[in-house]
């Protein structure tokens, strides 16, 4: 119960230097809380897609490496595993970009994400689809995402007003007009802006030049009972090495993993994490050491009248520790404003978790606990025989 505020009563001793140690921590806090929340932001937007399929197996081509950059596959395949007993029925998607032409300044803009899907199952758990399925059967008819970019137009507000929204989109040396007839949630991500949602002759009206029988995505709803992953491996040992058939989950990783390894966005996050940590580290040894440095003669009047190493070590990791926690509860509050202002700035589902809060925490600790011991070396010149 002593030792504790002998360690506080040092630290607060002189006030403007434990201020630039909290800072300093505080600073990197921010900077960690920040790469982790961006970086799985990034992820969580990527499969958000992927999550609100209502499958459990799906086919895609090998040369597909995510969701930027589907490559199209025989729907054939498709076709072979619909003959399966576990199966309940199958679905094709399509994938594609288009160039979305705002209705208010006529401009066309940056690319959204176009997907075709039959309208025989509604495949997509996406809020707003399901009651607006019937109303794709018309030609030329779409849902647009109403958490998509403002710069694609007043979309939503406009057809709140109106009930519709007519516009065009074009896609390579095509252009058609469309309607825009209800809305959905799906949101952005780091490679869409936006998104549609319309049946699959439609998006075949739109892309002409797609040659027929070819599919993106291939979605398989099992029974209820069968094991997804007994059941993908049957599959694909049974279809030709044209295509690739994942789980749902192996289907959400394999995302993932492309952003996370096979960009550079991945290794930039985790390298922010790392010198955020670093940074840390320096500033409080810096501190630390010099805090020991100038309690040197106090240092060895203890050792003189009988007090241990351990408990001088003790005082200096307890030193560490305080800074840790004291510099760890500003930084998340702050980090959680700043997820909101970046929220409403990308649209990107940032936002605060306990197991990332309880990580940088640990992290924290860790962080000034290495400082901590770091500095402490300093005390093996704390001879009473020396200094006095």
């Amino acid at each position: 119960m002593q030792k504790i505020p002998t360690a506080w009563l040092q630290l607060k001793y002189q006030k403007l230097r434990l201020i630039v140690a909290l800072s300093g921590v505080v600073f990197a806090v921010i900077i960690v809380f920040m790469q982790m929340g961006i970086r799985d932001a990034l992820f969580d937007s990527a499969v958000r897609l992927h999550q609100g399929l209502r499958g459990d197996c799906f086919i895609i081509s090998p040369s597909s490496t995510s969701s930027i950059a589907m490559q199209a596959f025989s729907q054939r395949r498709l076709s072979q595993a619909s003959a399966f007993d576990e199966v309940e029925f199958v679905s094709p998607i399509y994938q594609e970009f288009g160039q979305w032409r705002n209705p208010e300044d006529r401009s066309y803009w940056r690319n959204l994400n176009m997907l075709g899907i039959d309208l025989r199952q509604n495949i997509l758990n996406l809020s707003g689809v399901d009651e607006n399925i019937e109303l794709l059967k018309p030609s030329d008819t779409v849902l647009f995402d109403s958490s998509a970019r403002e710069e694609f137009g007043p979309i939503v507000e406009n057809f709140l007003n109106n009930g519709e929204v007519n516009t065009e989109i074009r896609n390579g040396d095509s252009t058609r007009k469309i309607k825009v007839v209800g809305l959905f949630k799906l949101g952005t991500s780091f490679g869409f802006d936006g998104n549609l949602v319309m049946s699959h002759l439609n998006f075949l009206r739109i892309v002409d030049n797609r040659e027929k029988g070819f599919i993106d995505i291939g979605l398989i709803k099992l029974k209820e009972g069968v094991n997804p992953d007994l059941f993908r491996q049957k599959l694909q040992n049974y279809l030709p090495k044209d295509v690739k058939v994942f789980t749902k989950a192996e289907f959400i990783d394999f995302e993932k993993s492309y952003w996370q390894s096979s960009t550079a966005i991945g290794f930039i996050f985790d390298l922010g994490v790392f010198l955020g940590i670093v940074v840390g580290i320096v500033v409080v040894y810096q501190i630390l050491y010099t805090n020991v440095a100038d309690h040197l003669p106090e240092y060895a009047t203890l050792k003189a009248i009988g007090y241990r190493n351990n408990y001088l070590l003790k005082l200096v990791i307890q030193q560490a520790f305080l800074i840790a926690v004291l510099g760890y509860i500003p930084g998340l509050l702050i980090s959680i404003i700043q997820y909101e202002v970046v929220k409403k700035a990308t649209l990107l589902p940032v936002f605060m978790t306990f197991d990332r809060a309880g990580f940088v925490l640990i992290a924290t600790i860790v962080m000034c606990a290495i400082a901590g011991a770091t500095a402490v070396k300093k005390l093996q010149d704390a001879d009473p025989a020396d200094i006095f």
